[in-house]
């Protein structure tokens, strides 16, 4: 694509409206005569930590990179969206159904999947389909959460926690997250099949579960058995 000059790249900053401005400008310049089909919101960040050891400041930065950040791109693009029956694609995790230790990015994939839903009816009137990819964990092949350091979190603690929680607290939480992010699946061509799927198949699904079957039946559980039941079998997951 490249080589054939079909491809451009361009600097985007989801966070920054002038770089969406600049994006929806480049797109505009170069619009084939088939019009603008496609839309696939992927940008996103993650990190490790109880609610109590983040401060505010790393809230709304997760909250303005993965959620207001597609939300940003979309109502930017969804004119030529609905002028040409185009697709948007999210990128939204199975994280959005339970958590592990990561509650705030949890938070913002749970978000951006409502957001999705209300988004996915009102533009069913204009011929646009609206997808969510799912993936489960795939931390190995994208590296978007690093092997977190209990050193690290122990020096950026307020001493309210400190008073709270104990280094070897810490350390063990530390050591239960790096063990999951090891199981990671290194094959993320997966996810990218499904993406592609959802911007080319003549009857794209509404939702893409990329997940491994024990993953795939926890989110089972979390959907259809009751609350209790599902603490329970994270608190289990978490005291091990």
């Amino acid at each position: 694509a490249g080589g054939a000059g079909r491809l451009r790249v361009l600097r985007l900053d989801v966070t920054r409206a002038c770089d969406v401005r600049a994006a929806k400008e480049l797109v505009l310049s170069h619009l084939p005569e088939r019009g603008f089909w496609g839309l696939v919101n992927n940008a996103g960040i993650s990190t490790f930590g109880e609610t109590g050891w983040l401060p505010m400041e790393t809230y709304e930065k997760f909250a303005d990179v993965n959620l207001l950040g597609s939300i940003r791109t979309t109502l930017a693009f969804l004119p030529l969206l609905r002028k040409y029956k185009g697709r948007i694609v999210f990128m939204s995790s199975i994280i959005a159904y339970f958590t592990l230790g990561n509650g705030i990015y949890s938070m913002t994939k749970a978000a951006i999947e409502k957001f999705c839903d209300a988004l996915r009816l009102e533009m069913k009137k204009f011929g646009v389909q609206v997808c969510i990819i799912q993936p489960g964990n795939y931390a190995r092949s994208t590296k978007i959460q690093p092997p977190v350091s209990a050193e690290e979190i122990w020096s950026e603690l307020s001493e309210e926690e400190k008073a709270v929680y104990s280094k070897e607290y810490v350390q063990e939480r530390a050591n239960f997250f790096n063990s999951i992010l090891s199981e990671g699946s290194t094959n993320g061509s997966e996810v990218v099949d499904a993406m592609v799927d959802a911007l080319t198949s003549p009857a794209p699904r509404a939702r893409y579960m990329v997940a491994k079957l024990k993953e795939k039946a926890l989110v089972f559980v979390c959907a259809l058995f009751p609350t209790d039941v599902m603490d329970f079998f994270l608190s289990y997951a978490l005291s091990k």
